[in-house]
């Protein structure tokens, strides 16, 4: 993949690690870094060596959400320049949340607004112990749209309007009280944390079947509960017929890994 300016992508024992390196800007969100992000993505969807993604942040904060400069700036934009501008931010988080590889989010420091809404499209997060987390659009006058929609899957509405509508910032705890993390991990040992697991990901779980159960889960949602059973019938037949569940089935008969 291309050197980018903001984003930074490695990849290593079958891990892609997709970095936001904007820290003096504390990782914000603009245009320029939307787009980053959707390339980088795009590319490890068909990178064959990597098997699961860390999506990382360089510098103090994870990300403090939109570039308010640049928000400034587009005050000045007619309703479909902003339109266009907020679609493009709307695809990037649809991108991740219904990414074909699992996505794991290392928040290593304060996660605010659209940066919230990024831990919550991945599929795992795990943060450091000081992070604060939080929906502040309400208190500049703006809203939490777009992440609404996944927070609003993540966590539910009583929780989600404790957070949006409040603007209020919460601990590293909290959010994993919330259900908004899956667990709280002291600075020093996050890298440690996260990568133990993504190994565990990369090396004991069929890629196939993450793929096809993320797919799941984001769909089966929208569906009436006979529409669910039946796609979900569907896929069951489907997986069987998988090289992987064929192999996994046979290697664990013959108590092979």
């Amino acid at each position: 993949m291309e050197k980018q300016e903001f984003v930074r992508y490695m990849v290593a024992d079958q891990v892609a690690t997709i970095t936001l390196n904007r820290p003096e800007k504390r990782n914000a969100l603009n245009a320029q870094v939307v787009t980053e992000l959707k390339e980088a993505f795009a590319f490890a969807a068909s990178d064959d060596k990597a098997k699961v993604i860390v999506l990382a942040a360089a510098g103090d904060a994870f990300c403090a959400g939109a570039d308010l400069a640049y928000l400034q700036e587009l005050q000045q934009n007619t309703y479909e320049e902003n339109l266009a501008d907020s679609n493009h931010l709307k695809e990037l988080f649809y991108q991740i949340y219904t990414h074909p590889k699992v996505v794991i989010a290392r928040i290593q420091g304060h996660a605010i607004a659209g940066g919230s809404g990024l831990a919550a499209v991945c599929d795992f997060s795990f943060a450091a112990a000081h992070a604060k987390f939080g929906y502040t659009e309400v208190r500049i006058g703006f809203i939490p749209a777009i992440v609404m929609v996944f927070l609003l899957r993540k966590i539910g509405e009583g929780k989600s309007k404790e957070l949006l509508l409040s603007g209020d910032l919460i601990d590293a705890p909290q959010a994993k009280a919330m259900g908004m993390v899956n667990d709280v991990v002291p600075s020093d040992e996050l890298d440690d944390k996260v990568s133990a697991f993504a190994q565990k990901l990369a090396e004991k779980n069929s890629g196939q079947s993450m793929k096809a159960t993320k797919q799941m889960i984001a769909q089966v949602q929208a569906m009436s509960l006979e529409e669910g059973l039946d796609y979900a019938a569907e896929q069951n037949a489907k997986a069987r017929a998988t090289e992987d569940c064929q192999k996994g089935i046979a290697d664990f008969l013959n108590k092979q890994k």
